[in-house]
């Protein structure tokens, strides 16, 4: 069944109920179970969908109100089935603001995930490394953000059915899915470090004096996502667990030029790590 994607769902904002509910009713005509968990896959990371045991796939471009993935590496659809013996859907691909979108369409399929069911959003990246210490192809557990895009998803009228007005951010990232991430990491041999992201609005990577500043804000990551998903999970009530893969470092006396094509195959070749840390998280929930 293909929904047109011209044709609107029903008046109002992208965020109403009406529209959450038409697209999470589409999902489940596909999939009609109750995710336990809900994944996003970033740059480089879809590959994880493959651990997956397939039990619906549907296209970003069938579902009324999801954007449409301009990315490379994101392939732009819902993968659902079952992971560690856990109910999961993941999104392989996200949306970004430098593509063009408002905060609230980058993160509508979060509302539609929550609408489903999912009581879990695990949401990973890729993101450049300001720690002088880490390296390269290191993972990274997200202890907490800061929002220098310039915007929220949460501006604008406030329904209450979705969550506070005011929404508390001060433990964003559940502390107990930090702690088991952390013993997972530990059982499994992983190195997983811990830290700060900086979510900036992009496309461009930043300057020497920029890192110099966001070194000095306390970040230890920087990235172009994750932090409108995570405000919006927070605001719906999920509990979140965040995962960055450093994937170029950004120190601004011995910076180097990046290229996507290096940043995507050091996320690859972490993947397997990603994968394992993931794992071992659901199997444990």
């Amino acid at each position: 069944m293909t929904v047109s994607r011209d044709r609107p769902v029903t008046e109002g904002p992208l965020h109403s109920r009406a529209r959450i509910d038409a697209a999470a009713s589409l999902v489940r005509m596909r999939w009609p179970q109750v995710p336990e968990v809900a994944i996003v896959l970033g740059t480089g990371l879809g590959a994880l969908a493959r651990e997956i045991a397939v039990e619906a796939q549907v296209p970003y471009g069938e579902i009324p109100g999801f954007p449409l993935s301009t990315v490379e590496s994101h392939a732009g659809r819902l993968v659902c089935g079952t992971l560690e013996g856990k109910r999961v859907i993941a999104m392989e691909g996200r949306f970004h603001r430098y593509e063009g979108y408002s905060l609230q369409q980058v993160t509508f399929p979060v509302r539609v995930l929550r609408a489903l069911g999912a009581p879990v959003l695990v949401v990973s990246n890729a993101c450049g490394g300001m720690h002088p210490r880490w390296q390269a192809g290191d993972l990274m557990l997200i202890a907490d953000h800061i929002n220098l895009t310039g915007d929220s998803p949460l501006i604008g009228p406030n329904d209450d059915s979705l969550g506070p007005r005011f929404p508390d951010m001060s433990a964003a990232y559940d502390e107990p899915l930090r702690a088991l991430a952390r013993a997972v990491a530990r059982e499994r041999g992983l190195v997983l470090r811990e830290g700060v992201y900086v979510a900036v609005a992009g496309p461009n990577l930043e300057t020497r004096a920029e890192y110099r500043m966001l070194r000095g804000f306390g970040a230890d990551v920087v990235g172009m996502s994750t932090v409108p998903e995570v405000t919006v999970a927070v605001h719906g009530g999920m509990r979140v667990l965040g995962l960055s893969i450093v994937t170029d470092m950004c120190l601004p006396d011995a910076l180097e030029p990046a290229s996507l094509e290096k940043i995507i195959a050091t996320a690859m070749g972490a993947e397997p790590h990603l994968a394992t840390l993931v794992r071992g998280v659901l199997g444990r929930l």
